[in-house]
């Protein structure tokens, strides 16, 4: 199988897999290469995938689509993130956060003082 993780503007993975397992709104679930054609709203958390040399790794991934269409599996998501082990993820995945914290914190800001300037002008007239 082929496995394609699709972010907004690039494409995170690309690579052969011999299994995907996932987790969906109603739990885990696991795609081998020979399963049927599947599609699935996926819950934010953990992507696991083993390469075909065997080796186990993951991706942590927001809210997303998972598609498996013959050999491939594609899954297209707002954020995601790739480690070599789940502690480098994690302290990745804990900077991407505060990262978005802080521009959720400055455009919230930003939006309070065009409200305020706008009340202010409106009151004026």
């Amino acid at each position: 199988m082929i496995l394609k993780v699709l972010l907004p503007k690039a494409v995170l993975l690309e690579q052969p897999v011999r299994k995907v397992v996932a987790e969906g709104h109603n739990g885990s679930f696991c795609l081998l290469p020979r399963h049927i054609d599947f599609v699935s709203a996926l819950a934010p958390g953990l992507l696991a995938y083993e390469t075909e040399a065997g080796e186990e790794a993951f991706l942590a991934i927001d809210e997303g689509i998972l598609v498996k269409c013959g050999p491939e599996v594609l899954v297209s998501t707002r954020n995601a993130a790739q480690g070599a082990d789940l502690g480098q993820l994690q302290s990745l995945i804990r900077e991407q956060f505060a990262e978005l914290d802080e521009r959720e914190r400055q455009t919230r800001s930003a939006l309070a003082k065009i409200e305020a300037d706008f009340v202010r002008r409106f009151l004026e007239l």
